[in-house]
């Protein structure tokens, strides 16, 4: 499986997630930078948490606007597989390819520890080894992962099985709305999620908890 990792400046998380897909694939990712126009022929781009441009503007709004991000959006529309994590999630909020917003936590206070995740769908492509709502534990490093949508929006979420993630066990760290941390597009192909499961699929990480979801990559 190929894949390709975009690297935004002040992205912190971009070697974290290489380096997860390296671990669990046999494959090394390839570093796309931001200012290049045209994506590599792979299976998924994924792009990474971190603070992009500083969070300037509002997180991943300048991010959104980097010239790679109009050909990931274009193969997107094609059905290429687009994961974004964290900043990531932001960042395809803003480009549209994921409806809704992410605003700043609840407690308006950075959070940084591990949450329990719920599997609401497991039958995405990183999710597939798992199954419907197991828990698996999966650290949280934000201050703008308070999800938010239209009501209209949240409905259709609910009713098409589109929420891939959420909170579980009173865990919600932001006060995101019905505790979702994780979503995807109508037609399947783009996840976006705040918690940062390459941060643990290895003993080093203290946890493989999360190794399934990469392992579910090679599943689909």
């Amino acid at each position: 499986m190929k894949s390709a990792v975009i690297v935004f400046p002040g992205i912190n998380r971009d070697r974290d997630m290489m380096l997860a897909l390296e671990n669990v694939t046999g494959v090394k990712p390839i570093a796309v930078w931001h200012a290049d126009t045209e994506l590599p022929k792979v299976d998924l781009v994924v792009v990474p948490g971190g603070f992009s441009y500083g969070d300037y503007l509002r997180c991943g709004a300048i991010a959104a606007r980097s010239p790679i991000m109009s050909d990931v959006h274009a193969k997107a529309m094609k059905g290429l597989k687009v994961l974004g994590v964290c900043n990531g999630f932001q960042i395809l909020t803003e480009t549209g390819l994921l409806p809704g917003a992410l605003l700043r936590n609840g407690a308006l206070k950075f959070v940084c520890r591990d949450v329990k995740l719920r599997i609401e769908n497991n039958r995405t492509w990183f999710t597939n080894r798992l199954k419907k709502g197991d828990v698996v534990p999966c650290p949280v490093a934000h201050g703008e992962g308070n999800y938010i949508c239209d009501a209209e929006t949240l409905q259709r979420l609910e009713g098409e099985n589109r929420i891939v993630f959420r909170y579980a066990e009173g865990s919600n760290p932001n006060a995101a709305m019905n505790d979702i941390a994780g979503i995807m597009n109508e037609a399947g192909n783009v996840i976006g999620m705040m918690p940062h499961p390459e941060n643990m699929v290895e003993p080093l990480h203290g946890s493989t908890a999360c190794r399934p979801l990469f392992e579910s990559l090679l599943a689909a």
